[in-house]
């Protein structure tokens, strides 16, 4: 009589070889996405300690890196001193580098002998000139401005004013058609232009002046009111072509405006304050210069 082995036992060790691998598997599967979870982690990390640190370009590079560095670590670290490197772009001191290094520890994978994963992540800001700026209110700043054009300017932070009266060509009050049209707008469209800036991408370029003296109004001078103690973005101007409602201001740059006071008398006055450095909101100059000349106004963004 020939017997049959049994292959139940066979069988049995298949299985369990089966189920170990499969264990093994899925273990790895859970770190291997919470490695993924890290890395995108630490990309947003290293992704928002660039821009904070392209705050203070391209004046500071010191504090540039402070505040990227101190963004980093408080947002899971692993930034280090070394992995922060300022260097110039467009223009000198205008870009901000940083490489966020991270080990994530495996849990289920260390069955398979993994213990960590390295995860790395790297980011570059930069701070450009305004080719558009976005928010601007409707007062035109000549070039002239001896702060703006002086020796060793443009100079911040120094107390000045600015003429509310009638000023620039006959009919001019340096107060622009911000929108592009010809002819005058309301007081409450100007009031809310002082007050929240216009609210699109406006390029360098040809504008129409705003005729009549709208400083009288209520309306303006409490939106500018409100504005005291907060930095304003105003166009600056070289020329200007024609009078009344057909002059036309070349704007050529934005300067930011601190303002402290307001003294509008009529058809004369003045605003009081000082220009500023601003990071500002608006499309980034992509060439040297393509933002007109560089009167402290830039915008942040990120860069490949």
């Amino acid at each position: 009589m020939i017997r049959l082995r049994s292959e139940r036992g066979q069988a049995a060790v298949l299985s369990v070889l089966f189920l170990a691998t499969l264990l093994g598997l899925s273990a790895l599967v859970l770190d291997v996405g919470s490695w993924f979870r890290g890395s995108r982690a630490s990309q947003a990390t290293a992704d928002a300690a660039a821009l904070a640190g392209a705050q203070a370009l391209p004046t500071s590079p010191a504090t540039a890196k402070t505040l990227a560095l101190q963004y980093a670590n408080s947002n899971g670290g692993g930034l280090t001193p070394g992995n922060v490197v300022v260097t110039s772009g467009l223009m000198a001191d205008d870009t901000i580098s940083v490489a966020v290094r991270r080990t994530s520890p495996g849990f289920f994978s260390k069955l398979l002998g993994i213990s960590s994963a390295s995860l790395g992540a790297h980011a570059r800001a930069r701070a450009a000139g305004l080719s558009q700026a976005q928010y601007v209110a409707p007062i035109a700043v000549d070039q002239k401005e001896p702060l703006i054009s002086g020796p060793g300017c443009p100079c911040f932070n120094q107390s000045t004013s600015l003429p509310l009266g009638k000023v620039g060509v006959p009919g001019g009050f340096h107060l622009l058609n911000l929108d592009q049209s010809k002819g005058g707008t309301s007081p409450k469209i100007l009031a809310d232009w002082m007050l929240e800036g216009f609210d699109q991408a406006l390029p360098l370029g040809g504008y129409f002046s705003d005729p009549g003296v709208k400083w009288n109004s209520s309306q303006v001078q409490n939106a500018l009111t409100q504005r005291i103690g907060s930095d304003l973005l105003f166009p600056v101007f070289d020329t200007i072509q024609g009078n009344g409602a057909n002059a036309q201001y070349h704007v050529v740059a934005w300067i930011g405006f601190f303002l402290t006071g307001v003294d509008a008398r009529g058809s004369s006055g003045d605003i009081s304050g000082y220009f500023d450095s601003v990071i500002w909101e608006g499309l980034p100059a992509s060439t040297a210069g393509g933002g007109g000349p560089n009167y402290g106004a830039y915008a942040v963004q990120l860069i490949g």
